[in-house]
């Protein structure tokens, strides 16, 4: 099984580039350019929905220092959360006693 490649955003528009001269079969640009042809449809269609925000270098998953921080976020949400109660829980028991 093949690795998931990157192409770069000039790769990808030189390739839509090619596929909208229309002059060559688009099996033959896919074989040259060594991607799937389903893969220059994709790309052409990203490029006329998003236009020149298609292609950005961000991922679309969130890198490893986003990814850690959200879990940290969250591990801290969570503990915040649980004192927030146990803080809520001892109140109403000491205000039981006042009254």
């Amino acid at each position: 099984m093949e690795k998931r490649g990157r192409h770069s955003k000039e790769f990808k528009l030189e390739a839509i580039r090619l596929l909208n001269e229309g002059d060559r079969p688009v099996s033959e640009i896919a074989t040259q350019l060594g991607v799937k042809r389903t893969l220059l449809y994709r790309w052409r269609d990203q490029m006329n929905k998003k236009g020149d925000k298609a292609f950005s270098n961000r991922p679309g998953r969130p890198t490893r220092e986003e990814e850690s921080e959200l879990t940290r976020l969250r591990r801290e949400n969570r503990d915040l959360k649980e004192e927030r109660d146990i803080l809520k829980k001892a109140a109403a028991y000491f205000a039981k006693d006042l009254k």
